[in-house]
């Protein structure tokens, strides 16, 4: 069978913040990975918490209204100290979590560990390292930006290569 006969998949990967949320969307066919879109939904310092909730459910929303995924895939929390970043970031990644869900997508949840394994085979890989192997496997003329935007398409390649 050729490549054009091959099913294609949307994934959209998501990483969540309360600030900036990063999304990614990927087209996969095959072993091919293709970027569609990619960019992050901002909120605004200042506004009430639940504001800033609705807001990234509201463009997440629309993303998925036009992407159609056939995946969503969503990196999991990784703090060591901060608590209270721990616990805005934790409601934010629900708000995103429940939206994928009442879209009747998949959802897909990766460690930031699960995620560097992934994309560059190093499960102790930087940053840096990582979005130039996001960079690679998209055949991306530039790293994508901002970073967030760069770990939310890492997360969905992860996916591609991951899940069933």
């Amino acid at each position: 069978m050729n490549q054009s006969n091959k099913i294609k998949k949307i994934i959209l990967g998501i990483d969540p913040g309360i600030a900036t949320t990063g999304f990614g969307v990927i087209a996969v066919s095959g072993q091919n990975l293709k970027l569609v879109d990619y960019g992050c939904i901002l909120t605004k310092a200042g506004e009430a918490h639940s504001v800033r909730l609705k807001e990234i459910h509201d463009q997440l929303r629309g993303i998925i209204e036009k992407y159609q995924p056939d995946a969503g895939a969503v990196e999991k929390l990784f703090f060591a100290s901060n608590v209270k970043t721990a616990l805005t970031v934790g409601e934010a990644r629900g708000v995103v979590m429940l939206t994928i869900c009442q879209h009747k997508i998949p959802v897909y949840e990766y460690t930031p560990l699960q995620v560097k394994q992934a994309v560059s085979a190093y499960g102790k890989a930087d940053k840096k390292q990582v979005q130039k192997m996001v960079k690679l496997l998209l055949n991306l003329k530039d790293i994508p930006k901002p970073d967030d935007a760069a770990d939310a398409l890492a997360v969905a390649i992860t996916c591609a290569n991951t899940a069933n």
